[in-house]
């Protein structure tokens, strides 16, 4: 074994390692597991909405249908008066006259996170102790309230958010997006939880408390912040509040996309991600348990056909034959697409992911793609917008941009 050989195979069996702890930790997690109603606490679900699609309605009556006996006070906030996603609001708030819920337009703009700006907006008009974020594509269970509400029982727990799935992958590169989803993202939030606690939060839910919120300033502190649910969790976090997660999985529903669009989305993320936790983003790349393996599966093969026949064997030689390093990279990739497989399966209680497992190691090397082009720029795309990412993680908006995610 060269060199070269050896340093790619102890990178292989370094991803190996994190990918199984990765997945150990998600096993170990009680996943979709209910509680038993019984604790009701007034809340109020805050909504920051632009556009529509097919999907949207049947979203955001999910809400509106909850089985909670405790007062919720549903604010739906649009920064246009003419955003055809009102109309779908009031016909939702007419067919559903027993809710307490109002469409609330938010023109202002008051920072460059326009989904914050509404939320500043939408704050004013808070009723109760509690105040819940949620993205216009979750769609939940009708027992979702009462389960996320529980871990609130805990005085010392002031934040609370779950898992979400991508729910309609409807392309291949939708596909590739719910490997990211369904199989990494939730599996990587409970590995690093094994190390220490939760100290950011998820954005398709959050619920803090409103005393919580007011500590670090309300929403208002978060108005030029990209990752405006990162920075919510992290500074509840550093006041000492604990941060919970609820076991019910979530879904998120949206329109087709392509690979263009999911590449944008993607790189946002990852340049997101990099802002916030510039040393951990740049150690991710040892986990990736596709392109280290592949590496040295390459030269290996460059190797064999290279390496001259012995007339005398030694025990050693079986770890300097490249035979052996082809098969045990093999061996790694085969199981990184079966843990990937049995994450997924896991998180959607669905097997049609299965047909698509040849994607886990593409999604693999576009995300080591993904990875090198996070550190070469500072713009993000935003709804159709582009946007320069500052070293702190606050943005510079175009003048009249807005958008929700």
């Amino acid at each position: 074994m060269t060199f070269l050989a050896f340093i790619l195979a102890a990178l292989a069996g370094l991803s190996f390692a994190l990918q199984l702890w990765q997945w150990l930790a998600a096993r170990r997690f009680p996943l979709h597991q209910r509680v038993t109603p019984g604790f009701f606490p007034a809340l109020t679900l805050l909504k920051p909405l632009k556009g529509c699609d097919e999907t949207t309605a049947a979203s955001l009556e999910s809400w509106l249908t909850q089985n909670y006996s405790g007062p919720v006070q549903v604010l739906f906030g649009v920064a246009d008066p003419a955003d055809p996603v009102g109309d779908i609001v009031r016909a939702l708030i007419q067919k559903n006259p027993a809710a307490d819920a109002q469409l609330v337009v938010c023109p202002e703009t008051l920072g460059a996170n326009a989904k914050v700006s509404t939320l500043i907006q939408l704050e004013k008009l808070v009723k109760h102790g509690l105040v819940l974020v949620s993205d216009a594509d979750v769609r939940v269970p009708p027992d979702f309230l009462a389960n996320v509400v529980a871990p609130l029982q805990d005085k010392k727990t002031s934040l609370v958010n779950c898992f979400y799935r991508l729910a309609n992958p409807a392309t291949r590169a939708m596909q590739w997006e719910a490997i990211a989803i369904n199989a990494d993202f939730w599996s990587q939030v409970l590995q690093s939880q094994t190390l220490k606690p939760l100290d950011f939060a998820l954005g398709a839910v959050m619920l803090a408390r409103r005393t919580a919120l007011a500590g670090i300033g309300g929403f208002a502190a978060l108005a030029n912040c990209l990752a405006d649910d990162y920075q919510l969790g992290h500074r509840i976090a550093k006041n000492s509040h604990r941060i919970a997660l609820c076991p019910v999985v979530v879904e998120c529903w949206g329109a087709p996309m392509d690979w263009r669009a999911v590449w944008k989305h993607q790189l946002r993320w990852a340049r997101t991600i990099r802002a916030c936790q510039p040393l951990p983003y740049f150690l991710s790349i040892l986990a990736n348990a596709t392109f280290w393996p592949l590496l040295w599966l390459t030269v290996e093969l460059s190797t064999i056909t290279t390496t001259q026949p012995s007339n005398s064997a030694h025990p050693s030689d079986l770890f300097r034959c490249p035979l052996f390093g082809i098969l045990m990279a093999a061996g790694f990739l085969l199981i990184r697409i079966l843990i990937a497989c049995d994450l997924q399966k896991k998180l959607t209680r669905s097997t049609l992911h299965l047909k698509y497992f040849w994607l886990v190691p593409v999604k693999d090397l576009l995300q080591a793609a993904l990875w090198l082009f996070a550190f070469t720029g500072n713009t993000v795309e935003w709804r159709g917008k582009k946007m320069k990412l500052r070293p702190d993680g606050t943005l510079e908006a175009s003048a009249g941009h807005r958008g929700t995610r």
